[in-house]
């Protein structure tokens, strides 16, 4: 895969208020977590409102980390985004987990979207309870003709994309797929505190794949706290790799990414 010659576009403390023409890497550097949620937020929402104004509907792809969960509160409180005309998908769900988990994801979608907003159009959620290869074919015939106006995505402590965990499948056109959690995801779902012991993390999950993601309109990258400064580090100032699955991103003509200052901390001044 080729690498391009990346540019920095630097923006601190400024909120990002309506869709911008993106050129090189558009980086948005905040004071904290809060500020940065904020500012991502309000920027999804803005695109949100934007697709629903010019197409009638609104497409989104959504994560579900614990670095999101500030930013959904804000997209979730916002008001003028006639829901009724949002499409949600999610990136990714554990294999084998029921969702009255606290780690599951349709879980989280459930109770930080659904339980809190009036009905969309069509929500659909990763059922990893299901025998996963059916699944993925059940998710691949919904999503395969739709064209996704944003994603919001995150990065792992080990770079993935979604789960796409190192060294990930830059090739497949796979809308879902099938794929192993590494010893460093699973640590850091572990560390994160939802789960008691590193054997109860779930080896495999479902996963939007990287060239799906890649499909969507617009990307909005959220990443705080400081155990994730070396991922960006790896993933925005070195080659586009599949070892370090998030520089894909470099490649995207229109990502906007947010961080707060310890998750930007090793990037060039």
């Amino acid at each position: 895969m080729g690498i391009k010659k990346k540019s920095f576009l630097l923006v601190f403390n400024q909120t990002l208020s309506e869709p911008m023409e993106v050129t090189g890497m558009n980086i948005n550097i905040y004071e904290n977590k809060t500020a940065m949620s904020a500012a991502a937020g309000e920027y999804a929402v803005a695109l949100i409102k934007n697709a629903i104004r010019d197409r009638g509907l609104a497409t989104i792809v959504t994560a579900t980390g614990a670095s999101q969960i500030e930013m959904v509160n804000h997209i979730v409180n916002a008001p003028g985004i006639d829901w009724s005309k949002v499409v949600m998908f999610h990136l990714d769900e554990y294999i084998g987990l029921p969702n009255s988990h606290p780690a599951s994801f349709r879980k989280y979608i459930q109770e930080r979207y659904l339980d809190k907003l009036p009905p969309l159009q069509e929500t659909i959620l990763i059922n990893g309870e299901n025998d996963p290869d059916q699944e993925v074919e059940r998710l691949n015939h919904l999503l395969s003709d739709r064209e996704v106006d944003l994603a919001l995505v995150g990065i792992g402590e080990n770079g993935h994309l979604a789960f796409n965990d190192p060294p990930a499948d830059f090739d497949t056109e796979s809308p879902y797929l099938v794929v192993s959690l590494d010893e460093g995801c699973r640590q850091q779902q572990l560390g994160e505190g939802w789960f008691n012991h590193i054997d109860q993390v779930p080896k495999e999950a479902i996963s939007m794949s990287v060239q799906q993601i890649l499909k969507s309109r617009h990307l909005i990258c959220t990443v705080p706290d400081q155990r994730k400064a070396n991922a960006v580090k790896n993933c925005l100032t070195g080659p586009v790799s599949n070892q370090h699955p998030a520089s894909i991103l470099q490649e995207h003509p229109s990502t906007v990414f947010f961080f707060d200052r310890e998750a930007s901390a090793l990037l060039p001044a």
